[in-house]
């Protein structure tokens, strides 16, 4: 029989690839989406738009009834501190309301959209396995890896407690095309538009958007409930990722590489003086810190249980800077 199944946070980055992938897929009778605001896709008799917001069980449990399976994107990134409550009650309350409903409703199985960054991150270059635990300690004062952690506990404690069939999927930072909001490449944009001020001192693992989503549709057939899966690709320093991005983009990367301390004095040094010639300084303190940081994943689970593939990492940032500068965000060639 011909599977149901609700996607909340369809429009996001990894929204939009994972319902086009569903909509591609044979035995999917209907895709319901719950949001609120235009829809993205075409109009189609398999797509039902339901509108609502995850913090409202009355929209999430309306939205769930009658589907077979859910995947849960839906979520706030940003690094600004004053988007913590927000951030807290749409990532920790609305995977509540979501798990609560899929157990109400007796859904057969639901993929929660987490982050690697909830337990692949440290202050060394460590390469991470989903056993290493939640690093509460490096990511504690980053609200949305906090509540990223807290989401995953609200999950998980569905699973253990009720026998809700819930999987985890961390995918690493999302590159590739469709970025429409920025929320994965605004740091790749500073890179283009030449405004990153300097290399950071850590490291990345990032994956093809693309990749993700298929990913995705791996936990949902072949994933043992009650695990996480990264799902990640290349581990790059941020030396190495800028040195190709910019190579690709033809422009002349960033030439110094500051350790934190240095780093942090100098941002709140160019805070200060930028303005006295009508610029700002484009990074925060936050999105410094974290770039001193390895947030590296080792993706090995996925790819034994669930068949996961990252492509080349350089046909991903290839496909990045082509449709960030489609979009308007060019660097100037050297």
């Amino acid at each position: 029989m011909a599977q149901r199944i609700l996607v909340t946070g369809a429009t996001g980055f990894l929204g939009r690839h994972l319902v086009e992938r569903l909509l591609a897929t044979d035995g999917v009778a209907r895709l319901r989406l719950l949001g609120f605001g235009p829809c993205p896709f075409p109009a189609s008799e398999r797509l039902e738009v339901v509108e609502g917001d995850v913090t409202r069980p009355e929209d999430v449990s309306r939205a769930v009834a009658g589907c077979d399976q859910v995947y849960h994107l839906a979520g706030v990134v940003s690094r600004d501190p004053r988007d913590k409550w927000k951030i807290f009650d749409v990532n920790v309350e609305g995977t509540r309301n979501v798990c609560r409903a899929a157990l109400a409703h007796r859904v057969e199985r639901i993929v929660v959209v987490s982050s690697s960054g909830t337990v692949a991150v440290s202050r060394e270059p460590v390469v991470h396995t989903e056993d290493g635990g939640f690093k509460i300690e490096v990511v504690g004062r980053w609200p949305y890896y906090l509540s990223k952690i807290y989401a995953e506990k609200v999950a998980l404690d569905f699973y253990r407690r009720h026998g809700l069939a819930v999987v985890i999927a961390n995918p690493a930072l999302l590159l590739g095309p469709g970025d429409v909001f920025g929320s994965s490449t605004r740091d790749l944009v500073l890179l283009l538009e030449g405004k990153l001020p300097g290399i950071p001192s850590g490291g990345m693992c990032f994956v093809d958007a693309r990749d993700a989503a298929a990913g995705l549709l791996a936990a949902m057939r072949a994933a043992r409930p009650g695990e996480r899966y990264l799902l990640g690709g290349a581990n790059w320093t941020f030396r190495e990722i800028i040195a190709r991005v910019a190579e690709i983009a033809k422009i002349r990367p960033p030439r110094f590489e500051l350790p934190l301390e240095a780093a942090l004095w100098s941002a709140r040094l160019l805070r200060r003086l930028m303005p006295l010639v009508g610029r700002s300084f484009p990074l925060d303190e936050t999105t410094i810190e974290m770039g001193a940081h390895f947030w590296y994943a080792d993706s090995t689970k996925a790819i034994r249980e669930l068949g996961f593939a990252a492509r080349d990492p350089m046909e991903t940032l290839r496909d990045t800077v082509a449709d960030l500068r489609q979009r308007g965000c060019a660097g100037r060639p050297r």
